[in-house]
């Protein structure tokens, strides 16, 4: 089951837009504008982003534009009540998939999200075996023989970016940006921390070994593996 968030801060259209996709089959998370949505990513793996595009606070564009800047990869669908050619370039410019225009033809919509997902292969990208550990990303956990571990979702991020890139070395600034990018006030520890957290929690897990690389950052290893 695909999690979509929605952003939108006219909660009936929001309302109308999640029913929808609640009818559907998919998991729907809500947001009225980008800062909330933005705290909702915080606590949520989600596999595509509905948003408006004008909102208070933070905007559509600049959400999308923040998002992409961070790294994240996941699809995202504009819908806006602007049509002109200038207002679709600006969209796809800060880093959107899809673009649909007020009012929204609710069909259509699904379509365009079954589409999104399906590009971005999202049902096989939700899980990552390592050996016989798995990381489910949709329920942030991490299973080993029959012990089952969940993980708060900034500690699951930095995990999972880890062993989807095995031996590749990612400095401190460069796991701070894309999964603390939009938290001004992360510290220079705060990788390390978390780094240290999960070495405690998963210190009875044999197939894989987060290793520091001293003065360059952090990467994971297979165990058994140089």
């Amino acid at each position: 089951m695909a999690t979509i968030l929605v952003t939108e801060d006219d909660a009936n259209i929001r309302r109308l837009i999640k029913d929808h996709l609640v009818s559907s089959g998919y998991r729907v998370l809500e947001a009225s504008d980008g800062e909330d949505a933005l705290k909702v990513m915080e606590h949520h793996h989600i596999d595509l982003l509905i948003t408006d595009v004008m909102m208070p606070e933070t905007d559509g564009l600049e959400l999308t534009s923040d998002l992409r800047e961070y790294g994240y990869e996941f699809p995202i669908l504009m819908i806006t009540a602007l049509e002109t050619v200038e207002d679709k370039r600006n969209g796809f410019l800060a880093g959107s998939d899809d673009y649909m225009v007020k009012p929204v033809d609710m069909e259509e919509m699904l379509l365009r999200v079954a589409a999104l997902l399906r590009r971005a292969k999202i049902t096989s990208s939700n899980i990552l075996e390592v050996g016989s550990t798995v990381l489910n990303r949709e329920q942030m956990t991490i299973t080993s023989g029959d012990t089952v571990i969940e993980l708060p979702a900034k500690e699951f991020k930095l995990l999972y970016k880890l062993l989807s890139n095995p031996k590749k070395i990612f400095t401190r600034q460069q796991l701070m940006d894309e999964i603390w990018g939009y938290d001004v006030q992360s510290m220079d520890r705060t990788v390390d921390v978390h780094i240290k957290r999960l070495r405690e929690k998963l210190s009875a897990v044999k197939d894989f070994e987060i290793v520091t690389v001293r003065g360059l950052g952090y990467k994971a290893e297979k165990r058994g593996h140089s």
